[in-house]
């Protein structure tokens, strides 16, 4: 299996090239799973473009209702008082489900017009996808690693004058997850509390940094793992209070099993860490916590605990089970400690 690389380091210093040197392409594709980076390069383009976004030269069309008509209307419009015009269209379903008018019209559009795409997926068969990555520039702003997303928090916070330790960013990054939006404004709570020091401590960030609901699941499966039934049932109930839905609980759950099953196949068939972060689209640095978590059940009992939440997922369903009850149920289970039969 090949190992996935990643061209966003090349494609990023290729963006920012282009508006240093105002050297625009006709057309801007913008997506990925990485909202953060999606609407700040946004930001950038709109605002080496168009000086913000503000002037009667910028056009902007956003949802599922985008019209390919009225938008093609716009870009046969002459600019006024400038010599190009911008139009940025943003979540418009227009790279999954296909755009054959601006397919068409993205081959020899206005050399007056600047198209900014912003989309969170793509299909790249579309041929709107072709169009656009023919005339102009495409950019993937996708989930960072760990080793990225260390460097990008230390960089930010020596901005601002502070520092801190490899551990705390491990602690930092291991409790907020990998968002960089979640990341950005727990930075900003941090150097407020942190004002009149220069370093950022693991105590700062345990004091300051709120428990997202990832770090929250991450600690419960830990707890199901290691067979810890009372911490797990308590986790449960924090999410509970937290408003968190039990039919969402119980879909992580059955996701963190799910996956835990496919990284042990994986080992069994001698994959390595990156074949496998690849393979589950999941981030390398968490690869490792999922292998170490399978090495405690065997088949059998991943099958049988995906078997258990697909079972009280369906007995709720059919007016069987209470959704708090069934997903306590699936803890339960899942935390007993088995008798072996010698």
């Amino acid at each position: 299996m090949a190992i996935k690389t990643t061209d966003f380091p090349a494609k990023q210093k290729q963006l920012n090239e282009d508006i240093t040197n105002q050297n625009f392409k006709r057309c801007y594709l913008i997506y990925g799973d990485e909202a953060y980076l999606r609407l700040q390069n946004r930001d950038k383009l709109v605002k080496a473009l168009d000086g913000g976004g503000s002037s009667m030269n910028f056009s902007k069309y956003e949802g599922d209702g985008c019209n390919p008509a009225a938008i093609i209307d716009m870009a046969e419009t002459m600019p006024f008082l400038s010599d190009k015009r911008v139009i940025l269209v943003e979540n418009s379903g227009f790279f999954k489900s296909g755009c054959p008018e601006l397919s068409d019209y993205l081959k020899s559009p206005s050399e007056t017009t600047f198209f900014i795409f912003v989309e969170k997926e793509v299909d790249k068969r579309k041929d709107i996808y072709k169009a656009v990555t023919k005339v102009g520039f495409d950019i993937c702003c996708e989930e960072q690693d760990a080793d990225t997303l260390k460097r990008w928090v230390a960089s930010k916070l020596r901005a601002e004058g502070k520092t801190i330790s490899p551990r705390a960013l491990a602690f930092l990054i291991d409790r907020v997850g990998t968002d960089m939006s979640n990341i950005s404004t727990e930075l900003e709570k941090l150097v407020c509390y942190c004002m009149d020091r220069s370093e950022v401590t693991e105590d700062d960030i345990d004091k300051v940094c709120a428990n997202w609901l990832t770090s929250r699941i991450f600690a419960m499966t830990d707890a199901i793992v290691e067979k810890k039934q009372r911490t797990a049932i308590d986790l449960y109930y924090d999410l509970l209070a937290l408003k968190e839905p039990p039919a969402k609980i119980l879909a992580l759950i059955t996701r963190q099993f799910n996956l835990m099953l496919q990284v042990k196949e994986m080992v069994d068939n001698h994959r390595d860490k990156a074949q496998i972060a690849s393979a589950i689209k999941l981030a390398p640095f968490l690869v490792g916590k999922y292998m170490n978590w399978a090495r405690n059940y065997t088949f059998e009992e991943l099958h049988e605990a995906l078997e258990l939440c697909a079972s009280n997922d369906e007995a709720v369903k059919t007016g069987k089970l209470d959704y708090i009850i069934s997903v306590e149920i699936v803890i339960i289970k899942c935390t007993e400690n088995k008798v072996q039969n010698s």
